[in-house]
């Protein structure tokens, strides 16, 4: 993003997916990502991350969401969770023990670890950019049918 000092919500239709895409944006910074059927009536239509979901969810190519900045206000260790799926390529897929395996300090052997990994999955608050949809076998911040079409999308 260039401007670091954009703040608001911003929402365009997506007919792919059925929905909105709204994300909730301060300091530069994207705070939520959601996918009301109705937006936010303050919601404008333009924003650059909007743009590159919608490149993304036209399928023609591959898009990274690398440049996108993610507040992330979570415990330190849901935050290692979802730093790591932000590291799972796009079309790749890996299951909740392999993503603790990935995570710095956390045991796939362990099941308080792997309910973690779950947590910060079930509570990631901007699916799809932190692509929650790549871990198959944990929960996704996503309604289950945008999870599904995001799973497509990326043939998964």
């Amino acid at each position: 993003m260039e401007d670091v000092t954009d703040a608001g919500i911003y929402a365009r239709e997506s007919t792919y997916l059925d929905r909105y895409v709204q994300l909730g944006v301060a300091s530069g910074r994207v705070l939520s990502v959601s996918f009301p059927e109705t937006p936010d009536g303050e919601a404008e239509p333009e924003h650059p991350v909007l743009e590159q979901i919608f490149e993304y969810l036209d399928g023609i190519e591959p898009v990274t969401f690398e440049n996108v900045q993610v507040a992330l206000t979570m415990p330190t260790d849901q935050r290692a969770v979802l730093e790591q799926v932000r590291e799972i390529p796009y079309g790749n897929q890996v299951d909740v023990e392999r993503l603790a395996r990935m995570t710095p300090e956390l045991d796939p052997d362990n099941e308080d670890d792997l309910i973690l990994v779950r947590t910060a999955l079930d509570e990631n608050p901007a699916p799809l950019l932190l692509p929650d949809h790549r871990v198959r076998d944990g929960p996704s911040a996503a309604p289950p049918a945008i999870e599904q079409k995001l799973r497509s999308l990326e043939e998964l």
